[in-house]
């Protein structure tokens, strides 16, 4: 009798611990997106490509363009209310803060919408080289975490 009861603790235990953890998924609602490579426009110099992303709201694309850089490669990811860069270097890819000079987005609103706390945590997302494809699915999947609560409708 005891050995039932031990089995039905942990059992409700392991079922309540379940929902707590998936009520925690702050990316709820933004796991499906669609990347789509932007073709034939004059890109200029040092822009390589551009794809945009969209999660739920066609209307509002996020844009994102491949710049070479000294460092490496960066990903300037943007749309009117926030801007972030992803680059991939030598220590391996991560978010870091948008070039002012690149940014098309006031400071002020940016710092609104851009969390500081989860830009530092995504630093480094990946130690290894990534191409593409990989960055751009890496982007996609980790950009809504950077939005603050606030501004999460931003996206859909």
């Amino acid at each position: 009798m005891k050995y039932f009861s031990v089995i039905t603790i942990l059992f409700i235990s392991m079922v309540f611990a379940t929902n707590s953890a998936e009520a925690n998924n702050s990316t709820t609602g933004f796991s499906k997106y669609e990347i789509v490579s932007v073709n034939d426009l004059h890109m200029g110099k040092s822009v390589k490509a551009i794809w945009t992303i969209n999660y739920n709201n066609k209307d509002v694309p996020i844009t994102v363009v491949k710049r070479k850089t000294i460092e490496g490669v960066e990903y300037m990811v943007q749309t009117n209310y926030f801007a972030v860069s992803y680059a991939a270097t030598a220590e391996g890819f991560g978010a870091r803060e948008a070039r002012q000079s690149w940014s098309e987005v006031p400071r002020k609103i940016n710092e609104a919408v851009i969390c500081k706390k989860e830009l530092a945590n995504q630093e480094i997302i990946t130690p290894n080289k990534v191409d593409d494809e990989r960055a751009l699915e890496l982007i996609a999947s980790y950009l809504p975490d950077l939005i603050n609560e606030g501004y999460k409708h931003i996206l859909n």
